[in-house]
This record gives C-alpha cells, structure tokens and sequence, in this order.
C-alpha cells in the first residue's frame, strides 16, 4: 500500500452558538420536511453564508465531483476504493440514500454512525439558525459532509452530484477534478447546449475535467464548454476497466472512469503535496537509465508489483445494497436502480450475461418507476426486443414518493400492464411490494432462477425492507 507523509492539517472551526440539542429522529425530520427550501435559488446566497459561518469548509477540502447520469454512486464508490488503495483518507458523499440519511456519509468506505450524524447536523443547524439562515435539506446534508470530513482531516472528499444544475449547492465547491460520466437527456440525440452547461455547472477554473461519455460530438461540446470554464480537459475513457465477466461489461465503464480520476488526483495533484513510496498502483514512475541492476531484478522477482489488473480482479464490482447480484439467495437477486432509458439498455445486457455466465431457469423483472420517468414508447420498444430473445415475466409494481430519494409520483401500474401486455409480452401488476415479490418468485425456480428488481432508488429500499434491513 502507498504511503504518504502526510500530517493533519490545522482548521479552524466555524463559530457556532450552543443552540438547540435535537435528536437524531428531529434532525432526520428536517430532511425529510425541506427538500423544496430555496430549490430555485441560482444566487446560492444560503449555502454560501452557511459554509462561511462554519469556517469556509469549501476551501479546506480537497474534493472531486462526480456528475453526469448514470453511474455516479459506482464510479465514487470505485474511485474511493482505488485512492484508499494509495493509501490516501477519503470521504464520500452518496446520493440519494436507500434507508438512511446516514449512507450519503462515508468515510474510508465506513459509513457515518447514528450519533456522529446527530452531531454534524445540531452544529450545521445552529450555525444556520445564529445566522439567521433557513437552509434546505441538500445544503445541510453537504455541510454535515464537509464538515465531518474537515474534522477527520481527509486527503479527499468524493462527491456524488446529485443532480446537475446552477441551483445546486454543491456548485459552491472547488474541485480538484470533476468527473462526468454518461450523459443522457433521454433521447438518443445530441445533448442540448443547456444540458452541458448544466453538467458543467460544477467545473471551476483549474479543475480537472475527464468524461467517460462515448459521443464523440458531446464530447467535443463538453470539451470546449469546460475550457472556457477554465476547466483543463482531460483524454476521454476509451477502455473498459478490467473487471471480472460479467460486470466489465455492466459496470466496466464506472471502473474505467474512477481509474483516471485516481490517476489524476495523485500524479497532478498529490504528486505535488506529498512524497510517495514506489508500491503505487497509479503514480508514474520516474525513468529509469540503462538497465536494472541485478539486485534490483531480483527484489522485482521476490516481491512483484502489484498491477492494476490485479486490484480489479480482487475488487467486487458492486456497490453493495445499491447495485448488487446476491447469488446465495434464493432464488438469485440482482439489484438495480436503473430509472432512465440508457441506465435500462445496460441492466437488459447485463441480464443477458448473466445468463450467458449461468444457465437461468426463469426470469422475473420487478419493475417499480416514476411518473413519466422514462419515455414509454420507447420503453417499450426495447423491453420487446430483450423478450423476442429471453423469456420471463414483467411484474409492474406501485412506487411511494419520496423526496429524500427524487422519486416522485408512482406511475398508473394497470396501464403500464397493459401497454406491456399489447407488445406480448408476459405481464402482471401488483398492489405493492410484497405481492410483487411472491409473483416473481412463483414464476422463477427456487435456486437457479432470477429475480431482477429496478426502476428507482426506491423499489431497491422496499426489497431490504421486506427482508427486514433496517440499515445497509
């Protein structure tokens, strides 16, 4: 593992007043209550006093940024694993959650405890209240992060951007590089200048932009939006990571992505702050003249370099709870929260390997989306090409709203039964989870069948809690 000198850094806390103690239950009542409080201020006046009266945590945390649509929480996820790797301290900040607000804190792969998190949220909402402030559910939760990271001194905090826009507080940071991953608006088409803009939203000069988008005609708009930001542009992915099948090709993209971002954050940045031992999977060596000594080959043959193939086939290539295959299930599970047209085409392929890595002996897909989520003419069309080939079952399940999660209104569960029903397809629809389930496993075989539940963060949080996980 790659070491580094490193000493804490000295901060200075923000002056808070004592302010009111509230529980962990109050402070979770909050979130729920004002994720709507100040959603369309582009001035980002709230969030800027906030960080400010906590010590301008912004300034004293190195951060990366995470943006784009699909595959945020994976490539965070790989990236943390790999600058850990390196031996660096790194926060992370998922969103949205599943269960617990707590999951959208970790640290060293850890996430926050409930005590921790009380803490971090009575000093946020005292510093907004001495300064008069009513902050929304988004400004607090990125507080609360920045701040635990500030006081556990990390190298680095990995932020999932939750949604790309002007208005979002997160914008207020200065990442050391901002990653995009797929980008979609859900059409097939080229991305409007008002989607790059927006995704770009985050880059400040300086920054580091690498994108892992495949259009090469988006890219070249991104490329030129993020220059003139002051952005500096990276080279694009054009790899998949090596992960072992069958997820190189469900999430090799992710990997892919958060190896670049880690590979810039030490050879540009940490490179420059600390001084690193030569076991680093991603710092570039300085080369060497003439040929290696004798001894030298010999140390090389004793103790060999660890690669970064290596650390891949010994990574696991979920993000549990989130996206994950529980094969020791039965019958096996694959979890997905796949909610747009792009995220669907790579979860069907991913299904499709699946079954050629194992024979499947039936198939049921929990399908549990939003209102007008995804452009349902076209969702049609692409679950009636994955059922010409695979055979299984369609189970069309109610999802709840809920703001914490940006799931919005269930969709009309009957209708979509039946326009999935006119594309002959085999579907039925449930009135809720657990009847859903029972239909799925019915129509599967109890050990080498497949269960599939996705369509929002939410459906994945109502298979934990029908095993009865409180907490993942």
């Amino acid at each position: 593992m790659r070491q580094f000198n490193n000493t804490p850094q000295a901060h200075t806390k923000g002056v808070t007043a004592p302010g009111k103690q509230r529980s962990y239950n109050e402070i979770v009542d909050f979130l729920d209550t004002n994720w709507e409080t100040n959603k369309n201020d582009l001035s980002l006046a709230t969030i800027k006093q906030l960080d400010q009266a906590l010590g301008s945590l912004t300034q004293k945390v190195n951060t990366i940024l995470v943006t784009g649509t699909n595959g945020k929480s994976l490539t965070a996820h790989f990236s943390t694993r790999l600058l850990a790797q390196e031996g660096l301290s790194v926060g992370t900040f998922f969103a949205p959650h599943l269960l617990t607000y707590n999951e959208r804190i970790v640290l060293q792969n850890e996430t926050v405890s409930s005590k921790t998190f009380s803490d971090l949220g009575n000093e946020v909402l005292n510093a907004a209240e001495a300064a008069g402030l009513t902050p929304s559910s988004r400004e607090v939760l990125l507080m609360m992060a920045l701040l635990h990271f500030r006081n556990s001194n990390v190298d680095v905090a990995i932020l999932e951007v939750d949604e790309s826009s002007h208005a979002n507080p997160i914008t207020i940071c200065a990442p050391k590089i901002v990653a995009i991953t797929r980008v979609t608006d859900g059409t097939e088409k080229q991305l409007s200048d008002e989607t790059i803009q927006s995704v770009l939203s985050v880059v400040k000069p300086g920054s580091h932009v690498v994108c892992a988008d495949q259009s090469k005609i988006n890219l070249h708009a991104m490329q030129i939006a993020a220059e003139q930001l002051g952005g500096v542009w990276a080279m694009p992915i054009r790899k998949l990571a090596a992960l072992a099948y069958p997820f190189e090709q469900l999430h090799g993209r992710c990997a892919a992505l958060a190896e670049r971002i880690a590979q810039i954050y030490v050879n540009s940045i940490v490179s420059n702050e600390t001084s690193a031992q030569g076991n680093s999977l991603l710092a570039k060596q300085k080369g060497q003249r003439g040929r290696p000594t004798l001894e030298a080959k010999r140390q090389s043959e004793l103790n060999p370099k660890r690669t970064l193939e290596q650390f891949w086939k010994e990574t696991l290539s979920t993000l549990p709870a989130r996206f994950q295959l529980l094969d020791k299930e039965k019958p096996i599970i694959l979890l997905d929260n796949a909610s747009n047209l792009d995220a669907f085409k790579n979860l069907l392929l991913g299904i499709r390997l699946l079954h050629y890595q194992r024979s499947l002996k039936g198939l049921a897909i929990i399908l549990g989306c939003t209102e007008n989520a995804v452009d349902m003419t076209e969702f049609l069309k692409l679950l009636r090409y994955f059922f010409k080939k695979t055979s299984g079952l369609v189970v069309v399940c109610p999802v709840e709203a809920s703001p914490a999660q940006q799931t919005g209104r269930s969709w009309d569960v009957e209708k979509v039964t039946n326009d999935i029903k006119s594309m002959k397809i085999k579907a039925v629809s449930a009135a809720n989870f657990q009847d859903a389930f029972k239909a799925a496993q019915d129509a599967v075989d109890e050990r080498q069948g497949l269960v599939v539940i996705t369509g929002c963060a939410s459906i994945i949080a109502k298979y934990w809690h029908h095993k009865g996980i409180k907490k993942v």
